[in-house]
């Protein structure tokens, strides 16, 4: 078996939460339990999912109006029914753990400039928006959206609704109103809240029509409420709602009161990328979403008063919801505006972890490669305050372990994750208990039933499969937006293997515990039989020092042939000439599969990503076997979209080459 890269601190291990939640769970468990056994908590969890979902919220003592009757009242999937007749609200529990003169949110940007948001001034700006909002005729039920960015602004707005019992959404400023109202006009808001602006690599993005344009795709607003971030004046323009400056809506003097809501009462609706159709709106639900996330972020993060967590993300990514939910745990949580590695200040994010004594550190594995690959050196910032670097966003390479070792701390828990938008958390990951092999996940989530099915729908151990979960997890989406019969959101997860949520991405579960994510179940390389993940190309490729970034794509031919373009961008001043296009085939060749080295290797100037930063492995798929550039993506959904045409054209060269 593969030596671990990293072991936890036998101390540590046990001074942890999950270790004091084992202590606390023993006699559930049985006699003799070993609150630090991993693999045996985890065993419990998902065989006896009413006990252990019954521990955690006995563990984190939720606060609910109503007690529930039973855990699990129905398992079938879909249709799990958690915790029946409790009633309860998410933002009492995200605000009940915050001392008046704590903070609870440190707000950050790229200039390195900040400000502090105590547990006093956070309540009482939320009880304000929610009087506000409540004037405005917000209720229960009722949607209120954000155009906004990772401000302090966006989590009291969140706040401030689901405090009313009203259904929340947000999405960042770099989406054009055009790409906003195609999400937002699916829910019909009542408000809208939007800011002048965002910071991103040095420049300030004047956001203000773009506010104004959306205001009037959305004919269902009653309100809109207008954030002044970057202190930009707003133009006396006329507006199709009633307009209401932020100042006024957060500074009143009101009493905070949450309204009870059942545990499935919407919470919020987060979409999917919308890369390849229409963005999907998938609901959850107040509870589902406060015991999973204290699960998460309590015991894997193990996340408590005197933590503080800084994770860069967008609002519209899923690490944004996980950043607020913080704030359960009674740490204090970081919002961050501005680029991951600014022109000016690359290493401005390690630079803030130091300075705000951050133990909690989270971003992408690109954002870690790109550190390695251009010199930039953490550890010239005091760190000692990181325990645990989270990343996740799409796979982890092996060769960033030893960098975090080297350069951000030998004892730092370099936790990989990955998870989805759709349970808005993670199904595997790090834990305070177990080992890291590089280039995997130490072990499935507590409560998850994971498992890597073979076509046949059996489960394989050292052998790559499709990733299922075969128990339902509270945080499963309640629905999709406009599914009444809910069609759409069997067909996404349990069309494939009945009852069994099928995710889409290839895994191998390992025999000593772990995960290795292989990519896209849709994007798997499938040369002559023999499949091959993406990321194990992407991967070996990455690691050149010539190779900023690669993508890989196998896309199938009217003839039956099967083409395997590999695409590079280079590192400055790198050049493809044969040598380094020698050197690129023998490190797929022996560093991924010899039967998977590209056919050609083809330089281009950017790879596209979605809006959370995932290569488009699909839609360029499809762009080279000739769909039109309309039908194969949405490029608003796309970081770069100029490169959407460049794609398409070759494509089209290649088939006017080859008559295909």
């Amino acid at each position: 078996m593969t030596q671990p890269f990293w072991t936890p601190d036998p101390e540590s291990a046990a001074a942890s939460r999950m270790a004091d939640f084992g202590r606390r769970t023993a006699a559930l468990r049985g006699a003799g339990a070993d609150p630090t056994d991993y693999a045996a908590l985890h065993r419990w969890s998902v065989t006896d999912p009413e006990g252990f979902w019954g521990a955690v919220w006995d563990y984190f003592g939720i606060d609910a109006d109503t007690p529930y009757e039973r855990v699990l009242a129905e398992e079938t999937m879909p249709g799990a029914r958690w915790f029946t007749g409790a009633t309860l609200n998410y933002a009492h529990h995200a605000l009940r753990a915050l001392a008046d003169d704590a903070t609870a949110i440190v707000a950050l940007d790229e200039t390195g400039a900040g400000y502090e948001v105590t547990g006093r001034r956070l309540r009482a700006q939320v009880a304000s928006v929610a009087a506000t909002l409540r004037e405005l005729g917000v209720g229960e039920g009722d949607r209120v959206v954000g155009h906004l960015p990772n401000t302090p602004h966006a989590i009291v707005a969140f706040l401030a609704a689901a405090s009313l019992g009203a259904v929340w959404s947000v999405c960042g400023q770099d989406y054009a109103p055009q790409a906003a109202a195609a999400r937002f006009a699916q829910l019909e808001p009542t408000v809208l809240i939007a800011a002048d602006g965002y910071l991103f690599n040095g420049v300030s993005h004047d956001r203000r029509e773009a506010a104004l344009e959306l205001a009037r795709a959305l004919p269902t607003l009653k309100a809109t409420l207008l954030v002044d971030h970057l202190g930009l004046p707003w133009p006396a323009r006329a507006y199709p709602t009633l307009v209401v400056p932020w100042e006024d809506a957060a500074s009143r003097t009101e009493e905070l009161a949450c309204t009870p809501v059942p545990f499935d009462h919407p919470l919020w609706v987060v979409f999917s990328s919308g890369t390849t159709g229409p963005p999907k709106g998938i609901v959850h639900g107040h509870g589902g979403v406060l015991v999973e996330h204290l699960k998460t972020l309590g015991l894997h993060s193990d996340l408590g008063p005197g933590d503080r967590l800084l994770w860069y993300t967008t609002t519209h990514w899923m690490m944004w919801n996980l950043i607020v939910s913080t704030l359960l745990t009674g740490a204090t949580t970081c919002t961050y505006d501005g680029g991951p590695a600014p022109a000016a200040r690359p290493d401005v994010l390690w630079e803030l972890a130091a300075r705000h004594r951050v133990t909690v550190f989270g971003t992408s594995p690109q954002y870690l490669l790109g550190m390695a690959k251009f010199g930039i050196d953490p550890s010239v910032h005091d760190l000692s305050s990181v325990r645990v670097v989270g990343c996740t966003g799409s796979a982890l390479p092996a060769s960033a372990h030893p960098w975090v070792r080297d350069h951000v701390g030998d004892r730092v828990l370099l936790a990989s994750i990955s998870g989805g938008t759709d349970i808005v958390s993670g199904f595997a990951g790090g834990t305070p208990l177990t080992p890291v092999w590089a280039g995997e996940l130490s072990a499935p989530h507590l409560g998850v039933a994971l498992a890597a099915y073979d076509p046949a729908g059996t489960p394989v151990t050292d052998r790559v499969g499709e990733l299922v979960v075969t128990r339902p997890l509270p945080s499963m989406p309640l629905s999709f937006w406009n599914d009444p019969d809910g069609g759409r959101y069997r067909d996404a997860y349990f069309s494939t293997y009945p009852r069994v949520w099928r995710h889409g991405d290839w895994i191998t579960m390992t025999g000593h515990g772990s995960v290795i994510v292989h990519g896209r179940s849709d994007s798997t390389l499938n040369r002559n039989g023999v499949r091959l993940g993406s990321a194990d190309i992407h991967d070996v490729v990455e690691r050149l020092p010539e190779i900023a970034e690669a993508l890989v794509i196998g896309a199938e031919e009217p003839d039956g042939g099967y083409w395997m373009p590999l695409f590079v961008v280079l590192t400055a001043g790198a050049v493809l000439d044969d040598a380094l296009r020698d050197r690129i085939r023998e490190a797929v060749r022996g560093g991924a599969s010899p039967r998977h080295v590209p056919d050609e290797i083809i330089e281009v100037p950017g790879i596209p990503h979605t809006r959370t930063g995932k290569k488009l492995e699909v839609p360029v798929k499809r762009l080279l076997q000739g769909a039109p550039a309309g039908r194969a993506v949405d490029p608003a959904t796309v970081d770069a979209p100029d490169l959407i045409g460049h794609f398409a054209r070759l494509g089209a060269e290649r088939r006017a080459a080859t008559g295909r």
